[in-house]
């Protein structure tokens, strides 16, 4: 056993852990944040997607004691202190972007990434920056509009699914 310290949605935290525990059961299991899902066990399903210093990472491939040190954010830390969505996890709720809402937390933080690194993404941008998140409820079609109108883009145009 040895002990981690990070930085997870703006606070210090630590815990002990075994070399082979990975980032996504530090932070389910230790840290108690249970956002951050488990899809597959074998990074395919992107449910488990965090920020590491600023990087979107599945979280499923990393081993805690990677983050040594790092500042990791979860879905938790996306909404403001008082539980106010971010405009993409608004424009997610107002699109109807989710459905079971089990993917949810890692297409956020993936968009989130994405949106960060290219402000204005065309249509086939979000599609192809999703590749690696899995939704078995819908068929993307309101995920992408909705990372669409949190980029601030004119969504009319886009036909109804």
């Amino acid at each position: 056993m040895s002990q981690v310290t990070m930085t997870v949605n703006g606070k210090t935290a630590s815990g002990e852990i075994e070399g082979r525990t990975l980032l996504v059961e530090f932070i389910r299991e230790t840290l108690e944040l249970t956002g951050t899902h488990v899809g597959c066990d074998t990074s395919q399903c992107g449910a488990c997607v965090v920020h590491v210093d600023g990087k979107a990472v599945k979280s499923c491939t990393m081993f805690a004691a990677e983050a040594e040190g790092a500042e990791i954010t979860t879905i938790e830390g996306m909404a403001a202190p008082d539980g106010t969505l971010n405009t993409l996890q608004q424009a997610f709720q107002d699109h109807h972007g989710l459905q079971c809402g089990f993917c949810t937390p890692g297409m956020v933080m993936s968009a989130a990434a994405l949106l960060k690194d290219n402000p204005k993404p065309s249509e086939a941008q979000v599609r192809d920056y999703l590749e690696g998140n899995i939704c078995r409820c819908t068929g993307y079609h309101n995920i992408v509009k909705a990372i669409l109108a949190a980029s601030g883009q004119d969504i009319s145009a886009i036909a109804a699914e």
